[in-house]
């Protein structure tokens, strides 16, 4: 297939095939151990885990962390199991892809101001690009980031509509939320208004839910931050996958069925 050809949208039966045999959901890469230390770690009130969310002390119990994982991204629910294989219910990645893409689907009609962003730029970047580029054709305005936006020792730039931490050359995997802090204190800085929509994961995403911005965020089993928020409807909608499998294109028909899903008369 030509790399710019736009794919044809699999059925949900063929996606969750793919997402199983790519393991974006399934058997996952991730292991059980590294869930469960970062729900305690979470629940500890370690604030990297938080992903820029406030949970105060909610979430003090990582049994409860536990069971909303279970119940949002589909890990193994029972509390002895502490090592070996964890998973991710693809029937659940997909049932959270019909809800973003809804919301995504209501940003196109309403030509709202939309943000991408995404920490996990070697995996998701062409995923958040070509929304982008869809929701700009469909008329919405994708927000520019305002140039000399620094933070973290690096700077936030933009590929394809899509911001991300650039530093020493490169670009950044970031869980911290000081990027999308950064990005709205510039555009109040430039007398812009916040964005109506972002679309992002890790610490963008759960800043900017946290502030009141309607947020569609993308996560993995062991961030259970953004599944809290959905569950305090915080976020709009938290996509379980996980967030960088092997090769970027295997995200390439999920990202298709977002955009079928999406397209304005859809329901």
């Amino acid at each position: 297939m030509p790399i710019f050809a736009p794919a044809v949208a699999p059925s949900r039966s063929e996606l969750i095939d793919h997402l199983v045999r790519t393991r974006i959901a399934g058997d996952v890469a991730t292991p059980r151990e590294n869930n469960l230390s970062h729900y305690r770690k979470l629940a500890n009130g370690d604030r990297y885990y938080w992903l820029g969310l406030e949970l105060g002390d909610r979430w003090s119990d990582e049994q409860d962390v536990l069971a909303v994982m279970a119940e949002r991204c589909g890990v193994v629910d029972d509390p002895d199991h502490r090592g070996g294989q964890d998973t991710i219910d693809p029937e659940m990645t997909v049932g959270a892809l019909d809800r973003a893409a809804a919301e995504l689907r209501k940003a196109a009609e309403g030509r709202m101001r939309v943000l991408f962003a995404t920490g996990h730029p070697g995996a998701l970047l062409d995923m958040h690009g070509t929304l982008a580029q869809w929701l700009h054709a469909e008329g919405c305005e994708i927000v520019r980031v305002p140039l000399g936006t620094y933070t973290d020792d690096g700077v936030v730039v933009q590929f394809g509509g899509v911001a991300v931490h650039e530093r020493g050359a490169s670009l950044w995997h970031t869980h911290s939320p000081a990027p999308m802090a950064a990005v709205l204190d510039q555009l109040g800085r430039a007398g812009e208004a916040p964005p109506d929509l972002v679309v992002a994961d890790h610490g963008w995403a759960g800043y900017a839910g946290q502030q009141g911005i309607e947020t569609v965020g993308f996560a993995d089993c062991n961030d259970p931050a953004l599944f809290l928020g959905e569950a305090e409807n915080t976020l709009a909608v938290t996509v379980p996958l996980d967030d960088h499998v092997t090769d970027p294109r295997f995200y390439e028909p999920l990202t298709s069925y977002l955009l079928a899903g999406a397209q304005p008369g859809t329901d």
